[in-house]
């Protein structure tokens, strides 16, 4: 009598867990007309809905395999890799052009402030004359205008 009870007990506590674990799948025909099954209907797009929540899936397998989240994160990496590898480069070259300011202003106070400017050639010292000392000053003037000025599109330079 006592194992009859717990045979029925466990049957009893079995069948709703499998009836609910079958799969539904919902579709809807060329008529428009929406239906309901335990098999999946073959050449008709099918969701496969959660009998206990109501919500339904897409069952044509949507859903991604470990490669391929493995590939779309290993993509994403490398995007933003290459971004951070922009991001650097547009630091070096904001670096460059202060530096390259600064130069081109030191070297324009310089000729504004002596008449007479001494440098040295082949290991011997001389001075420039009037020419040299405006070519040196439109040559500052055009690195500082090109390095002081706003920052250009690398597409105009």
């Amino acid at each position: 009598m006592n194992r009859k009870i717990l045979t029925l007990t466990l049957l009893l506590a079995v069948v709703p867990g499998v009836a609910t674990s079958a799969s539904v799948y919902k579709w809807t025909d060329e008529n428009g007309v929406t239906h309901f099954g335990d098999r999946q209907p073959t050449g008709s797009k099918a969701e496969r809905v959660n009998v206990r929540s109501g919500t339904s899936t897409d069952a044509s397998g949507n859903r991604q395999s470990p490669q391929e989240r493995l590939q779309n994160m290993q993509e994403q990496q490398n995007e933003q890799a290459e971004q951070r590898k922009e991001t650097a480069v547009e630091e070096a070259r904001r670096k460059q052009r202060e530096a390259n300011c600064a130069t081109a202003r030191s070297n324009l106070e310089l000729i504004e402030r002596n008449a007479r400017i001494r440098i040295e050639e082949n290991g011997e010292q001389r001075y420039l004359s009037q020419e040299e000392i405006a070519e040196k000053k439109a040559e500052a003037l055009r690195i500082a205008e090109e390095n002081c000025g706003p920052v250009k599109n690398s597409d105009q330079q």
